[in-house]
């Protein structure tokens, strides 16, 4: 059967934990091997910024960056431990959470999704910076 977006966002939301803003900050400051994921074009980025440290790794490209199975060149040596803490984002979520199911499906144990997107971490009064290439 065929799915819609709000179906596959609300799928994403149902099997991998959302987090919120002021938590997300929380881990960030207590574990410095969390990786934040904005999974935006770097158009998108460029408007409103994204959180300090994060990768920028856009939907599309996350597919095979975190395939340990394709190509070296091809993936991103900070997903290589499927074990290390991932929080994905977006601007407002719904993107970000398709991000996380993604990684999720693909044998990550810790991924959650920032509730809200960075959008909700500017509303929190958390700061941004300019993209940095993953």
């Amino acid at each position: 059967m065929a799915k819609t977006f709000g179906q596959m966002v609300a799928e994403a939301f149902a099997q991998v934990p959302a987090v919120s803003a002021s938590e997300a900050h929380r881990r960030l400051q207590q574990d410095s091997n969390t990786l934040v994921i904005d999974v935006r074009d770097a158009a998108e980025i460029a408007m409103t910024g994204t959180i300090p440290g994060a990768a920028t790794i856009s939907l599309g490209s996350l597919t095979y960056k975190a395939d340990g199975e394709v190509p070296e060149d091809w993936r991103d040596p900070a997903l290589a431990d499927r074990s290390r803490p991932i929080i994905t984002t977006c601007i407002l979520g719904p993107l970000g959470a398709l991000g996380g199911k993604l990684l999720h499906d693909m044998g990550f144990t810790h991924v959650s999704i920032l509730e809200g997107g960075v959008q909700a971490w500017i509303d929190a009064g958390f700061p941004t910076e300019q993209a940095r290439e993953a």
